[in-house]
């Protein structure tokens, strides 16, 4: 028998929110949309482009991946996530993810070669929203 929730279709578009330091804002747009118009031009920027992010993605991953290892040890151990090992690891995926649009060639536009704050929202049809006052608040619950 097939459970109710399999019928139901599941829709997840990434999205990016960038955070405006200057403006105090933010601004939602959807990733890897098609954009018909290329650059010749940018296919040789983006050699070097892909060099350089390579590089600071190589070094991140690497610090990611041991914050990752050390963080199944504090889960083990406490029984609980470390808050700063989490979020460094959080940035290196938001970062990574962060590029693919550029590297994967969706779009001409240049992303910032080192990281810079983005984040990543789930958009999915069928599911209760969670707010971030709601994510905050059971995050913060006491188990």
């Amino acid at each position: 028998m097939e459970h109710p929730a399999q019928k139901e279709r599941i829709f997840i578009i990434l999205r990016l929110e960038f955070v405006s330091m200057a403006e105090g804002g933010s601004k939602l747009r959807q990733l890897f949309t098609y954009e018909r118009k290329a650059s010749r031009i940018e296919l040789f920027v983006r050699i070097v482009y892909w060099i350089l992010i390579g590089i600071v993605i190589t070094v991140y991953g690497f610090l990611a991946g041991i914050c990752l290892i050390i963080q199944w040890f504090v889960i083990l151990i406490l029984g609980r996530r470390n808050q700063g090992l989490g979020q460094f690891i959080q940035g290196y995926v938001e970062y990574y993810v962060h590029v693919l649009n550029y590297i994967y060639f969706f779009t001409d536009t240049r992303p910032k070669i080192l990281p810079e704050p983005v984040k990543i929202f789930e958009e999915v049809t069928g599911i209760q929203e969670v707010t971030p006052a709601s994510a905050e608040k059971k995050n913060n619950q006491q188990y």
